[in-house]
């Protein structure tokens, strides 16, 4: 028993009967972000951002006074907390769990429907511990979860017949022109439209990365092995590989349903 609840694990055995999405041939694009949780290349409306901790930081500081204020434990000097500390201490314990449950709920009823409609699921391989280095984005970028969303999808998709594919993380997504494949040399976060006056693009940024995320796969599936640029405009080619994304070069064959497909770079030839 936890915070006041009973937590009961079972364990059973499922046959799954060669199960398939329900547009197996539909490739998208899903980006993740803060701002808003995911986008997508279809169309389909973006799935906001809830920020569970940030609406319950009121509450929390609240019960972190009163915690605070009662006596607690001392291991150097082997004090046991009072009564009062323990149950203060349970009331705000209480609060996280039901955050980190709300927030589980969710990502899994968006992990499920994506992994149960489209055949060919893509996603970047975002540097989440990096990330969360940065004192200004490590609340945020914990509260979204995007390490989990990806690990859902890894299993969901096997489950359901599908495939995730994960392009490489120096893709520049965000960067390059859904329309022309043009590469911008710079686009800060604060700049959330993408235009391009060269063919006339106006788009939201993520949606244009999501595009990209999805063209990526379809231009490698039709064989013609695209060459992209890099953040900083150098030339490298995108190309399938394990789900680590380290190795420089892989075999072309296609991953068979439910595997993850890792896009890795490789160094074009001069």
């Amino acid at each position: 028993m936890d915070t006041g609840r009973w937590y009961v694990a079972f364990s059973v055995e499922v046959e799954r009967s060669g199960p398939t999405p329900r547009r197996p041939d539909v490739v998208i694009g899903v980006d993740l972000g803060v701002k808003t949780l995911a986008v997508f290349s279809d169309g389909r409306p973006p799935a906001g951002n809830p920020k569970h901790y940030d609406h319950a930081q009121k509450k929390l500081r609240r019960l972190s006074r009163a915690v605070s204020r009662r006596m607690g434990p001392d291991h150097r000097t082997g004090r046991q907390p009072s009564k009062r500390w323990l149950r203060a201490n349970e009331q705000r314990n209480k609060v996280h769990h039901r955050i980190a449950d709300l927030r589980r709920d969710g990502i899994h009823k968006l992990t499920t429907e994506l992994a149960r409609e489209y055949g060919t699921i893509v996603v970047e391989d975002l540097n989440v511990a990096g990330m969360v280095r940065n004192r200004n984005l490590a609340r945020a970028v914990s509260d979204a979860g995007f390490g989990e969303i990806r690990r859902q999808l890894a299993y969901k998709t096997a489950w359901n017949g599908g495939r995730l594919n994960v392009a490489d993380r120096w893709f520049p997504s965000s960067k390059t022109c859904s329309h022309c494949q043009a590469v911008k040399p710079r686009l800060p976060l604060r700049v959330r439209t993408f235009s391009r006056e060269h063919c006339g693009l106006v788009i939201d940024r993520d949606e244009n990365a999501a595009r990209n995320l999805a063209s990526l796969v379809k231009r490698h599936v039709a064989g013609s092995g695209p060459e992209t640029r890099n953040g900083r405009g150098a030339d490298r080619k995108t190309g399938p590989g394990p789900a680590g994304g380290r190795e420089a070069s892989t075999s072309h064959r296609p991953s068979k349903p439910g595997q993850t497909r890792t896009f890795a770079p490789r160094w074009a030839n001069p």
